[in-house]
């Protein structure tokens, strides 16, 4: 754990390292998630192990830092992100003797993503009205609790990278849609060893900046 402190203690650091004509403004944030678990092994003998997407939510705050006249700024936020995804256990003798059906697992974790974005500000007057965006960088993700299904063990940090894009309507709404991968395993099986997953997270966003 004072690993984990001292990395969002350090990506904090880096994203307020930025010039002091910088400008910086604060927003709030609402997402739909939808995530699938990726799994170090693809099959179990013959029968394959499914993960479905299943939808989430993310809501919370982000604090952009804009350089003027280059485009170039960075993010952070600080968000409250439930995911999860459902799985056919009950298919496998490991699992169904105990019980175990098709079970929906719900991670929900405190979010940290800090990305370095640049957005399109030199477009004659458009970018008044319109302006695109891209961005990318990790996240840190803290589990808070999940629904702890006893097939499981849950891992309590999930370093992620995302990346996206998206537009800024208006200068204060921003819709934008992204990937996250997992990097570090988001948990695993009980019973079999070396059965890990990794969370993978499409996100469509909308944040409005005050």
């Amino acid at each position: 754990m004072k690993k984990v402190i001292f990395g969002v203690f350090t990506l904090l650091m880096l994203a307020l390292s930025v010039p002091a004509n910088a400008q910086m403004r604060w927003g709030a944030t609402a997402s739909a998630n939808f995530t699938d678990l990726k799994w170090s092994q693809n099959s179990l003998r013959t029968t394959k192990f499914n993960s479905e997407v299943s939808a989430g939510y993310s809501a919370g705050i982000i604090g952009e830092y804009s350089i003027p006249g280059i485009g170039f700024g960075i993010d952070l936020g600080l968000q409250y992100t439930q995911r999860g995804a459902t799985m056919n256990l009950g298919d496998f003798k490991v699992w169904n003797s105990d019980g175990f059906g098709n079970e929906r697992v719900y991670l929900h974790y405190l979010e940290i993503p800090i990305h370095l974005r640049f957005k399109y500000s030199n477009l004659n007057g458009f970018e008044r009205k319109l302006a695109p965006l891209v961005f990318a960088g990790p996240s840190v993700s803290i589990l808070l609790t999940s629904n702890k299904i006893a097939a499981f063990e849950t891992h309590p940090v999930d370093f992620g990278l995302e990346v996206g894009g998206g537009a800024e309507i208006l200068r204060n709404t921003q819709l934008t849609l992204s990937y996250n991968w997992g990097v570090t395993e988001a948990l695993r099986t009980v019973k079999l060893d070396n059965f890990k997953a990794n969370n993978r997270t499409w996100k469509v966003s909308i944040c409005y900046f005050f």
